[in-house]
C-alpha cells in the first residue's frame, strides 16, 4: 500500500483512497475503543466517529505519521464520550457487564483446545475489567502500551504528551492492573494468576 499516495488522493477528495486507508488501520482503531470503552456498541460507534472526524479532517494532515493521526483521532473521540457520560450519567443496557469474545479473531488459535481457548478469555475479561477501573489517562497509555504493542515514542506522539509522561503513566498503571488482578483472585484461571508458579508477569502480555 502507497500509503502517501494514498493520502494525497484522498485529500483531493477521492473517497475510494480514503476507504483503502480505512480499511487498512479499521481493526487497530476498533481494538483501541475497545479496550476503552469496554465494550462493543461503544466501540463501534467510536470507531465510527473517529474515521468521520478523520474524514472531514484529511485535508488539515500535514504529514508524518498517518496512523499516530487517526489513533490521536479515535483517543480524542473516546475521551469526549467518556467525559460525557460523567457529565450526564445514565442507566442502560450498555451498563451491564457483558463478556464478549475479543475484538482480535487472531486471537484463538485453530490448534487450540476447548479448555485452553476458555481459560484466556476468562483471563482476557479479567484484564478488561481492571483496564476500564483505571483513570481515563492511564487507561489510554495502558492500552496503547501494552494490548496494542506500541512503543513509548508512538504513544507519546498519540496522546500529545512527552515521553516521561507516557512512561510515568503507564507505570502507575501497571501497578494498578496488577493489583486488580491479585484482588480478582479466583475469577482468574489459577495458569495465569500474578505471584504464582508460571503466572503471566505482566498483564500486558495477554492482548
Amino acid at each position: 500500500m502507497d500509503e502517501s499516495a494514498l493520502i494525497t488522493e484522498a485529500q483531493r477528495g477521492e473517497l475510494e483512497a480514503f476507504n483503502t486507508l480505512i480499511l487498512h488501520y479499521q481493526s487497530q482503531v476498533y481494538n483501541l475503543a475497545y479496550r476503552v470503552m469496554g465494550e462493543g456498541p461503544s466501540a463501534a460507534d467510536m470507531t465510527q466517529e473517529a474515521f468521520i472526524s478523520a474524514y472531514k479532517s484529511i485535508r488539515r494532515f500535514r504529514g508524518g505519521s498517518f496512523k499516530a493521526w487517526l489513533m490521536r483521532i479515535a483517543t480524542n473521540a473516546c475521551y469526549d464520550e467518556l467525559r460525557r457520560r460523567k457529565r450526564r450519567p445514565q442507566a442502560s443496557l450498555e451498563a451491564l457487564h457483558v463478556v464478549e469474545e475479543s475484538p482480535e479473531p487472531s486471537l484463538r488459535s485453530k490448534i487450540e483446545n476447548p479448555e485452553s481457548y476458555a481459560q484466556r478469555m476468562e483471563l482476557a475479561a479479567a484484564i478488561q475489567d481492571c483496564i476500564s477501573e483505571l483513570p481515563e489517562h492511564q487507561r489510554m497509555t495502558a492500552v496503547l502500551c501494552d494490548v496494542q504493542g506500541h512503543s513509548y515514542e508512538e504513544t507519546a506522539s498519540v496522546l500529545a504528551v512527552s515521553l516521561g509522561t507516557v512512561k510515568s503513566r503507564l507505570s502507575r498503571a501497571r501497578a494498578k492492573l496488577r493489583d486488580c488482578l491479585r484482588e480478582k483472585g479466583e475469577l482468574v484461571p489459577a495458569h495465569y494468576r500474578l505471584g504464582t508458579e508460571g503466572a503471566a508477569e505482566s498483564p500486558g502480555s495477554v492482548r
